[in-house]
């Protein structure tokens, strides 16, 4: 309809029992479209909704191991991890300290960087190892 005055715009939404509705209030003079503002309402929370739908979530697996790790209970955590990535989830590898053995925090690191050159051609480190309290934690990402 081109660019007409806002008193003649709210008069022909009248006309026509509609609303008059701003759509583009920064431009220079302002666009609006005469419409149902309900159903446009009703409209973008369908849209909205929609684009929920197509996201994807994003899970964490999560597993711990002990500064003093057998090595078969290494191996089989260490199988649980490989499964976990192969299956495209992202995976929080935690070591826990019990009592004095936060005093010796290089067993920890050490566990963590012979699991992370173990899982080398499956998984890439998205967040380094690092410490909370009395984990050391890292999170692994599949290629």
């Amino acid at each position: 309809m081109g660019v007409v005055p806002r008193d003649e715009a709210i008069a022909m939404a009248k006309e026509r029992l509609m609303d008059l509705v701003e759509i583009v209030p920064n431009a220079n003079p302002p666009v609006c479209r005469i419409l149902d503002f309900k159903k446009f309402l009703y409209e973008q929370k369908k849209k909205e909704k929609e684009a929920k739908k197509k996201q994807k979530s994003i899970q964490i697996k999560e597993i711990r191991l002990r500064p003093e790790i057998s090595e078969h209970d290494y191996n089989f955590k260490k199988q649980h991890i490989e499964e976990f990535l192969r299956e495209g989830y992202r995976v929080k590898v935690s070591v826990s300290f019990r009592g004095r053995e936060i005093l010796h925090k290089e067993r920890g690191y050490n566990v963590l960087q012979k699991l992370i050159a173990d899982l080398g051609p499956l998984a890439k480190i998205e967040k380094s190892p690092h410490e909370e309290g009395r984990f050391l934690n890292v999170i692994l990402i599949p290629y």
